[in-house]
């Protein structure tokens, strides 16, 4: 780092061949190029081009993706894919499974991850359970932690007395890597009730590392751990009007998850095999400051992923799963359910035509066996074009919250989807010119939802709601002149209920990112983001209208000395009110600054 120029040691590293390698597409490292499955790629570069802590600001870069929260950062956070509920979509960090298996729906809160700690994110779109099993409805997406070598790290202040701070370190030989990586965060924030005027703040601490060790030149040991601890304040419905407003509560949330395992990489062979575990607790705390509420999902899970390399350009990837999962809450008792699945899947490349068809088998503990297929198709036609499509069948199994709780049916069967896709694509993300647009269609069966009956008038879960997704994906970057690249996301989303035939709630049917990035030659770097969102509705029966809205945000970074850069954003530049989730508030103009080093 030393020898690098001020430019170099802040460069985005574009031609790391890291950021066109996903897991997302068959569970083990392939080329982008090489699969006919939606994916899309963020690098580190670009999140620390993006700044700050909010991991908003960086998918809502993804085609595709739209997203929910109520409030401020760290507030709850959905992420829906394709218009897939939030539930729907498989969330690793690590290669390791964070749903918390205490949520209703079984979900992963993606208030509770900032960017401090993330080195990648590995965004699939479209079913893909044949590789990855439940959950794998809307997509899969996979977080790598940061993974450096050297010394790094950040400091910003800026407004509603906000702080983020994040490092990250490593030592890496020839035989080991060995890496530390943290965060803190803080901020007064603003009242989550959009009627209310009392500072809804958030504080969160992150730790994880990881460690790998060449045994010989074939096998690999590795581990993964990660811990974070955030409070949150909350606002409520209290009494006598039973709306939201301004309440003194709080949440507490503690996670900690990890693996460890072993790799084999020969001529003709690689195999994967580890253990891992995730776990995360959850206090809500009312004006006093008792629990009025707590809950503790844990899960753990032993696999095997291996591909065999063939002659001829034929692969056989498989793999296979075992995982335990439990609850308890503080009106539920503590309930477990099994569930294990193997995979298999053929692929032949050759020059530009990847073709890969596969199935799986899963039994669950109650509701029995279950089959998912799913096949793609990538041919480069000259030019640096090619065509791509999918096609993939996903399920979500019952979480334990709608088995066993007081609402629960152990009747359940899995939720099940089948999605199509076709896309044609030139050039790569990210590079000289890019331009890529996706159609899309699925539809999703035996979705649960709340039912009421004679027998139970308070209400249980059941499978009775059906659902289709359809619509156009677009996506281009050129550069315009030297040092300055223009880029965008547009995504039309048809989500509708087939049983009412309303919309889905939260699923604007129009979104788009647009960005843009200037490097002048003495370093100096600018950026502006303008998100548009179209209108949706609230609610399942579409009483409650959420509008349109735009936010424009100016991004400026300098390096001043070897590993040295300064750097500082507005955000929501024309301060638009504008609200993602009824009654719930947006974030307002913000002003931050900070400082980067690396050694």
């Amino acid at each position: 780092m030393a020898q690098e120029s001020e430019d170099e040691a802040f460069a985005p590293q574009a031609d790391d061949p890291a950021s066109s390698i996903t897991v997302t597409a068959n569970g083990l490292g392939t080329d982008i190029g090489n699969t006919g499955q939606a994916v899309t790629i963020i690098d580190r570069g670009e999140i620390e081009s993006v700044q700050g802590a909010d991991v908003e600001r960086v998918l809502r870069r993804t085609p595709g993706v739209s997203l929910a929260r109520n409030g401020g950062v760290g507030s709850f956070a959905g992420v829906n894919v394709r218009g897939a509920s939030s539930e729907q979509l498989l969330v690793l960090v690590d290669g390791v499974r964070v749903s918390d298996p205490a949520a209703p729906g079984g979900g992963f809160d993606f208030g509770n991850l900032l960017l401090g700690t993330a080195g990648k994110f590995d965004i699939l779109r479209g079913s893909n359970s044949t590789i990855w099993g439940s959950d794998a409805i809307g997509g899969v997406v996979d977080v790598s932690t940061r993974g450096e070598a050297g010394i790094s790290g950040n400091v910003e202040y800026g407004s509603r007395d906000s702080l983020f701070t994040s490092a990250a370190g490593g030592l890496k030989s020839d035989g080991y890597f060995v890496g530390l990586t943290g965060s803190w965060y803080r901020t007064d924030g603003f009242s989550a009730a959009a009627s209310g005027s009392e500072p809804d703040g958030f504080e969160q601490v992150v730790l994880g590392g990881s460690a790998f060790v060449d045994i010989t030149p074939q096998l690999e040991l590795f581990a993964h751990a990660n811990w974070s601890e955030g409070d949150l304040d909350i606002d409520g419905f209290p009494a006598p009007d039973f709306v939201l407003a301004d309440t003194f509560e709080t949440q507490e949330t503690r996670r900690h998850w990890g693996d460890v395992g072993i790799s084999y990489y020969g001529n003709d062979w690689t195999l994967r095999a580890a253990y891992s575990l995730s776990d995360t607790e959850r206090d809500n705390l009312d004006d006093d400051g008792a629990v009025s509420f707590a809950s503790d999902g844990h899960s753990e899970r032993i696999q095997l992923r291996g591909e065999y390399r063939a002659i001829g350009g034929l692969t056989v990837a498989f793999g296979g799963e075992h995982e335990w999962s439990d609850y308890v809450t503080t009106f539920d008792t503590q309930a477990s359910v099994d569930i294990t699945g193997g995979y298999i899947q053929l692929g032949w490349v050759l020059g530009g035509l990847a073709v890969h068809a596969g199935g799986r088998v899963d039994d669950h503990e109650l509701f029995g066996s279950h089959a998912s297929f799913g096949g793609d198709i990538s041919y480069r036609i000259g030019g640096d074009w090619r065509v791509r499509a999918s096609v993939g069948e996903g399920f979500k199994a019952p979480t334990l919250f709608q088995l066993y709780s007081f609402f629960g049916n152990a009747e359940l069967r899995p939720e099940v989807s089948t999605s199509v896709d076709f896309g044609v694509e030139h050039g790569e993300r990210g590079r000289d010119t890019h331009f890529a647009v996706t159609a899309f269609r699925r539809d999703s069966e035996d979705l649960i939802s709340f039912a009421f009956s004679d027998a139970r008038p308070f209400g249980f879960y059941d499978n009775t709601a059906r659902a289709r997704a359809q619509g156009i994906e677009a996506e281009a970057g050129f550069d315009v002149a030297e040092g300055l690249r223009l880029s965008g996301v547009y995504s039309f989303v048809d989500a509708e209920d087939r049983t009412t035939g309303n919309d889905l709630a939260r699923r604007p049917r129009h979104f788009a990112t647009l960005f843009a990035d200037y490097e002048a030659p003495f370093g100096l770097k600018l950026g502006a983001d303008l998100r548009l969102v179209g209108r949706s509705y609230d609610d399942a029966g579409n009483f409650t209208r959420l509008d349109g809205y735009e936010v424009f945000d100016l991004r400026a970074s300098m390096p001043v000395s070897d590993g040295v850069e300064i750097y500082g954003r507005v955000e929501n530049l024309f301060d638009d009110d504008y609200q993602t989730a009824s009654g719930y508030a947006s974030p307002g103009r913000g002003v931050f600054a900070g400082v980067r080093v690396r050694m």
